[in-house]
């Protein structure tokens, strides 16, 4: 795609800061519950209020989520040490964020693109997530806002914030880096990966520069946003804005922006801080984190089969477009592809049936365990059943307990009336096709999905296929086995 950028001779460089909200059923330094949607300030107590006198005690799941982050990432994961981020929240009463600073608990590693690009991660690190602010008035926004209420039920959820370096050139790129980073973490059980809930949300640094130059610009970071739409709006604005500053004979200036999505701009939030500005000191009330080198061993060997990647390669070269493929390898659906290529089944049939009739059934009234949905499967691999038929049986193995076999007969699976039913087709063809029918014994491959269809569409779905092969296959042998004692069926003489 060409982007307007570019037209006038820039390129756009962007980095992100995801921010994950941890699958822990507690806080991360108290034993408040990790819950999205009770009552405001209902999931709360001294440690994140903040209160004097009391004390954080580490969560060790979310350690432990952190490790497995680290191991799925290719990241090195290392023993590190919590610090202090001293700032004026609004949203964190007691005005720090414990974090990780110049040692966090995952440094480098990569998301490598379906492109084959790879974006590198720059770190990963554990923080506390700060409380909500719920602006009254003026649409919601916060520039125009009567009031501002603050339900701190979500301060103190354990983060994984994952930075990744500048990489990133266009807004399609940023999408597909961010859908993949989360069907990594929504695959290891990091998160639940649900934007529109605030579990995960998205940082932007922005900047233009010339095209084909190494610099790195005045930065913009566009903050909290929460759907791949935004994002990509947001980024296209935002350059967009870089490049009429440049153009004016001016520059950026480095700070943070609010994305608006009604009037589809930008708005200066505050001017972007450095690190020195924060005035981290290590976290007095923690001790330092020692990774144990077994628990990151055995969480490498644990996440591997997890993810996307992974999946992606066991489906191999199956023909089937990317949107199938990611549905048949989603969270929800990789048992069943998984059992059914544990079972020796082809891979485009396993991608199509699941990314179709069984997504459709998941979630339905009734379930269905991946080994009987593997049976349905089998029989259509053998040809024993037509797409309909197939599409049917799944419908009646999920609603009903009963055995595959005996729900065959419902969908109109009687495989000797079929046979019966091809055989018979295959007779009437012989003698209306005569030509074509004496080219297919001769040899002439090319004329045996004329005469496999022909049996097919008279057979009104009945036949499957393969059966219709198999019936023609046989007839073929019979004839070459009487040429001995006569002329050709079905010729001149």
């Amino acid at each position: 795609m060409s982007w307007p950028w570019r037209e006038r001779g820039y390129e756009l460089v962007v980095g992100l800061e995801v921010h994950a909200e941890l699958r822990t059923r507690t806080k991360l330094f108290c034993g408040c519950a990790n819950a999205f949607g009770a009552a405001p300030n209902t999931n709360v107590c001294p440690v994140c209020l903040g209160l004097p006198g009391s004390l954080p005690v580490l969560n060790a799941r979310a350690v432990e989520i952190a490790i497995d982050v680290g191991a799925a990432l290719g990241a090195r994961v290392q023993s590190s040490q919590f610090h202090r981020k001293n700032y004026f929240y609004p949203d964190v009463p007691k005005n720090y964020q414990i974090s990780q600073y110049d040692v966090p608990i995952c440094a480098g590693g990569a998301v490598v693109l379906e492109s084959g690009r790879t974006i590198r991660i720059e770190r990963a690190h554990l923080e506390e997530d700060t409380g909500k602010l719920v602006h009254v008035g003026g649409g919601g926004r916060i520039d125009s806002a009567a009031s501002t209420f603050i339900d701190y039920n979500r301060a103190g959820v354990p983060l994984l914030e994952i930075v990744s370096a500048p990489d990133l050139r266009d807004p399609d790129e940023v999408r597909a880096y961010v859908s993949e980073l989360r069907a990594v973490l929504v695959a290891v059980g990091a998160t639940d990966g649900r934007m529109e809930e605030g579990s995960l949300r998205v940082d932007a640094n922005v900047s233009v520069r010339p095209y084909g130059s190494s610099e790195l610009r005045t930065r913009v970071e566009l903050k909290n946003l929460n759907s791949l739409r935004s994002l990509h709006r947001a980024i296209v604005a935002e350059a967009m804005r870089h490049v009429a500053l440049y153009e004016a004979g001016e520059a950026p200036v480095q700070q943070t922006r609010h994305w608006d999505e009604e009037r589809g701009s930008t708005a200066a939030l505050r001017d972007k801080e450095e690190a020195e500005d924060y005035r981290y000191f290590p976290e007095p009330d923690l001790a330092p984190l020692a990774i144990d080198p077994a628990a990151l061993e055995a969480a490498r060997a644990r996440v591997q089969p997890l993810l996307p990647s992974t999946r992606r390669a066991r489906l191999g070269d199956a023909a089937v477009s990317t949107d199938v493929r990611d549905t048949a390898i989603s969270d929800v659906l990789w048992p069943y592809t998984r059992a059914a290529l544990d079972a020796g089944l082809p891979p485009t049939l396993i991608a199509r049936r699941v990314a179709n009739e069984v997504a459709q059934l998941v979630g339905t009234v009734g379930s269905c365990e991946p080994e009987r949905v593997v049976a349905v499967l089998r029989l259509e691999a053998e040809g024993a059943l037509v797409p309909q038929q197939v599409r049917e049986l799944l419908r009646e193995v999920w609603l009903r307990p009963a055995p595959v076999e005996s729900l065959i007969a419902a969908v109109g699976g009687d495989r000797s009336a079929a046979q019966e039913t091809a055989a018979a087709i295959a007779e009437r063809l012989v003698e209306e096709y005569p030509t074509e029918w004496q080219r297919f014994v001769d040899g002439d491959t090319k004329v045996a999905g004329f005469l496999v269809g022909q049996l097919v569409r008279r057979a009104a779905g009945s036949v499957p296929g393969q059966l219709a092969r198999a019936t023609l296959d046989a007839l073929r042998a019979s004839e070459l086995s009487s040429r001995e004692d006569g002329p050709p069926r079905g010729g001149d003489g």
